[in-house]
């Protein structure tokens, strides 16, 4: 198997409180990078809105793509456009932009730096259910793929490159890394739990 694995499951993952609530760091890249000093390529994090009312963190430099797990938001971004979104709806947005946020929430982050570009999207998968995905291999203008599968709800079994079989419950996470000049990635998702299975999928292309 080409691609590079890790598991981070939710007793793994780190919160901290911020004005209008708390925020749980999923990943960032590379690996030694901090939020607080603002020297990550990309970074998933999730977040729990606590107050009605909130001003997002001015990124200079940060593209944003935002999407409700739940409850309901209303996104004004001064200048620019405002958007209202129910779970698993998505804005993207720059991280320099006056955002104001009203309503109470559990969202889900991509940010990224210059020099990155990716996606995310919600898959769900009905009981007793699966799903074949591929992810792609890299082109010359990235030095990496990274796809993340993150658990919301319910209980997944990946299987990658009919080679390995993990299990996912909710709020953990699979990192799959695919490097420059190698093969893309089979997965195969199975519900194996007794409710619908909710994953949301990210994807970031690090650029040279």
């Amino acid at each position: 198997m080409s691609a590079d694995i890790e598991i981070i499951r939710k007793s793994q993952q780190v919160t901290s409180k911020w004005s209008g609530g708390t925020t749980t760091e999923l990943l960032i890249f590379p690996p030694n990078a901090e939020y607080a000093k603002r020297n990550f390529k990309w970074r998933l994090s999730s977040a729990k809105v606590e107050d009605e009312e909130s001003v997002f963190t001015n990124l200079p430099g940060i593209s944003r793509i935002i999407m409700i797990l739940k409850g309901k938001l209303l996104l004004q971004h001064e200048g620019h456009h405002s958007v209202e979104l129910k779970p698993f709806e998505q804005d993207s947005f720059s991280g320099a932009w006056t955002t104001k946020s009203f309503g109470r929430v559990t969202d889900f982050n991509l940010m990224m730096a210059e020099g990155c570009a990716g996606n995310i999207e919600a898959i769900k998968i009905g009981t007793s259910r699966d799903l074949d995905l591929t992810f792609e291999s890299v082109n010359g203008d990235f030095t990496d793929i990274s796809e993340v599968l993150y658990c919301v709800e319910g209980q997944a079994e990946i299987c990658i490159d009919d080679d390995k079989s993990l299990k996912l419950f909710e709020e953990d996470l699979v990192y799959i890394k695919t490097p420059i000049n190698e093969k893309g990635t089979k997965v195969k998702l199975y519900n194996i739990g007794d409710r619908e299975l909710k994953i949301i999928r990210a994807t970031v292309y690090t650029a040279k």
